[in-house]
């Protein structure tokens, strides 16, 4: 039996790992450090998985000097005490294993910066199963997940992976939109941030890591 996909994008947050604490937490500390009322829980959560810096222009309503001030804070407290508060959701290590044990080329594609993403894979023990790692640049001017998207996929066949039959798996109607810019088909993970209406367009929806497993291979 042939594996369906020939290689696999991967989202970061709410797919992989469970990183909505430390992020929610830093940006109350943003939000507060600016003198900025701090959205409620809820709203923090809205954060969580897309383009930081454009969240802060469209949802706090910032300008962009004040998103890149914003940011700026974001960063350093997150560095400090959010990278690491994450945790990966149940089966995640397994499934990836399976994925790199089957052969088929794996890459991570998120928009949180990929100096980010690498540090908490690695404090999870995650990151040796990956084959290619892509994610924003650390300006975050790279951060749409189309472009993402994109360049996972240039880096996939610079290492040699077959692109006749990619898949995203993603949590957020981010990641479902911007593969398809791409020509790629999403597997949404409904254990993540989004809700059903971001599931639009995907062609399939998991409730578990086993779920995904049987999808992906």
């Amino acid at each position: 039996m042939t594996n369906p996909y020939t290689c696999v994008l991967l989202d970061l947050d709410g797919t992989l790992i469970d990183s909505a604490p430390g992020i929610t937490a830093t940006l109350a500390y943003t939000f507060e450090k600016l003198g900025r009322p701090i959205p409620g829980p809820t709203a923090l959560l809205e954060y969580v998985g897309p383009p930081l810096l454009h969240s802060f222009e469209t949802r706090a309503g910032m300008t962009e000097v004040d998103a890149r001030q914003a940011l700026a804070i974001y960063r350093e407290r997150y560095l400090e005490h959010g990278v690491t508060n994450v945790t990966a959701y149940e089966g995640i290590a397994e499934l990836m294993a399976a994925i790199k044990a089957s052969g088929i080329p794996s890459s991570l594609a998120t928009s949180k910066p990929e100096s980010l993403a690498r540090l908490a894979l690695t404090h999870l023990g995650l990151m040796d199963y990956l084959d290619v790692m892509t994610g924003a640049s650390e300006d975050e001017v790279r951060s749409e997940k189309k472009d993402v998207v994109e360049l996972a996929l240039r880096r996939l066949a610079a290492f040699g992976a077959d692109l006749s039959n990619p898949v995203m798996v993603g949590d957020r109607y981010y990641d479902v939109e911007g593969a398809a810019a791409n020509g790629v088909p999403t597997i949404f993970v409904d254990w993540g941030y989004g809700s059903v209406a971001e599931q639009v367009g995907a062609i399939a929806v998991v409730s578990t890591a086993p779920e995904l497993e049987a999808l992906l291979l």
